[in-house]
């Protein structure tokens, strides 16, 4: 059925009115299309990435060459999502340390937002699974991001980057098969 407006009601999972080009650091989570586990698997706790998540790793390690005004922080490929935390710099800084910018109004264009970011990744990985693979939808439409407020914050969240393949049985995004 097409997008209909009077029937379906899309919402934003953004925060309203806040310009994600701003500097700062952002958690993001990007899911596969129903969860499939295309990157590889996880034995004895640790993270195996198949041909599909070494691509998708280098595609995710290439960032900062595609927006020179990204930098990367800790991140891990999982069977069926990405966690990582990107940093906004503007220009590159040693050190930047801006949690929580403050809320400003939408930029103009596009290319130095978060989105702009995850869309190039999603088509860099998407580009080589329709060469190489038989597999046509790759990602769940949209992905997951928390704009990170605090030292403390952060280092928990690294924590939790680093720690996901040992909670594999217990995650939310197990698969449910």
């Amino acid at each position: 059925m097409p997008y209909n407006p009077q029937i379906h009601h899309r919402q934003s999972i953004r925060l309203r009115g806040y310009d994600y080009s701003q500097m700062g650091a952002y958690f993001l989570t990007l899911c596969t299309h129903n969860r499939e586990c295309f990157f590889g698997r996880i034995t004895n706790n640790i993270m195996h990435l198949n041909s599909a998540g070494q691509i998708t790793q280098q595609c995710w390690q290439q960032i900062p060459t595609h927006f020179p005004h990204v930098q990367l922080d800790q991140f891990i490929i999982m069977p069926n999502h990405i966690h990582g935390i990107i940093w906004i710099v503007n220009p590159p800084t040693v050190g930047a340390k801006n949690f929580s910018p403050q809320s400003s109004p939408q930029p103009q264009g596009t290319s130095k937002t978060i989105g702009s970011i995850v869309r190039g990744f999603k088509i860099g990985v998407t580009k080589w699974m329709r060469q190489n693979t038989s597999i046509y939808q790759i990602w769940q439409r949209n992905y997951w991001e928390r704009i990170i407020r605090s030292e403390p914050e952060l280092h928990q969240i690294r924590e939790y980057i680093q720690n996901n393949p040992q909670q594999w049985e217990t995650d939310q995004l197990y698969p449910p098969f």
